[in-house]
C-alpha cells in the first residue's frame, strides 16, 4: 500500500505559494495498474516524483509497504560525471545491492551502448542515456514501477527488447503511469488517479477516470 497522509506540494512564485497539491489523503493500492491523468500543469510527474521518494512534499507524508522503482521516462537522474558502469553500481548500492559484475555486464549489454559503459554519461546522446536508464530499470525487480510516459527508445531491435523485457516484469508486478495517450493508459491501467483543482479524484475503472478528464479538459 502507498499511502499518502495530508501532503500539500507548492513552490514559491513572485504572487507566493503555488499549490500543485493541497492537502491530500489517498491510499493507493499495490494490486493494481494506476493510471495519473490531469491536463498540462497539474502536477502528474511532480507525484509521480513524490511517491519515488525523489521529491519530498512540502507538507504530510508518503508512506509505502511497496518497492518502488525510481520514476522512468525519457530523462533520468543520472551523475553525469560518473560512467555508466559507476552509475549502475551507485544505483545498486542504493537498491542494497553490493558490487556485481552480472548486473553490471547485465546492464551494459541490455543498453548496448558497448564501450561508452565506461565513459562519463556527460558524454552520450539522450537516446544513449534512456537505453542505459531502461536498462537499469530492468536489472531490478520491484513491485511498482513508475512510468513517466511509456515509450520504447532505441531502433527496432532496442524497442523489440524492451517491449519484451517490460511485459515480462509487468508480469509480475504493477505500474504507475503518467501518460497523455489515453489509448496507452486504458491498455495498460486498471485504475486512475485524476488531478483537479489541486486534488486527486481517486476511480475503480480507468475509462471511468478518463472520461472525467475528458469531460472536464
Amino acid at each position: 500500500m502507498i499511502t499518502l497522509t495530508n501532503v500539500s506540494k507548492y513552490y514559491p512564485s513572485k504572487l507566493g505559494r503555488r499549490y500543485v497539491l493541497d492537502d491530500v489523503s489517498l491510499e493507493i493500492s499495490t494490486d493494481k495498474n494506476e493510471a495519473i491523468l490531469g491536463p498540462n500543469g497539474a502536477g502528474k510527474s511532480t507525484l509521480l516524483r513524490m511517491i519515488a521518494g525523489v521529491e519530498e512534499p512540502s507538507k504530510g507524508s508518503i508512506t509505502s509497504t511497496a518497492a518502488l522503482s525510481w520514476s522512468l521516462g525519457l530523462s533520468g537522474g543520472l551523475q553525469g560525471s560518473m560512467s555508466g558502469r559507476q552509475n549502475t553500481r551507485f544505483v545498486a548500492r542504493i537498491q542494497g545491492i553490493k558490487k556485481n559484475i552480472a548486473l553490471e555486464e547485465f546492464v551494459k549489454d541490455f543498453s548496448g551502448i558497448n564501450d561508452a559503459f565506461e565513459l562519463p554519461i556527460k558524454s552520450y546522446s539522450s537516446g544513449m542515456r534512456s537505453r542505459l536508464m531502461f536498462a537499469l530499470s530492468m536489472a531490478f525487480e520491484f513491485d511498482f514501477y513508475l512510468f513517466d510516459e511509456l515509450g520504447a527508445v532505441g531502433d527496432k531491435n532496442f524497442k523489440e527488447k524492451s517491449a519484451k523485457a517490460l511485459k515480462a516484469r509487468i508480469a509480475t508486478s504493477k505500474i504507475i503511469l503518467v501518460s497523455h495517450s489515453m489509448a496507452s493508459l486504458k491498455k495498460q491501467c486498471d485504475v486512475g488517479l485524476l488531478i483537479h483543482n489541486k486534488k486527486i479524484i481517486k476511480f475503480d475503472d480507468v475509462n471511468d477516470a478518463i472520461k472525467e478528464y475528458e469531460r472536464l479538459y
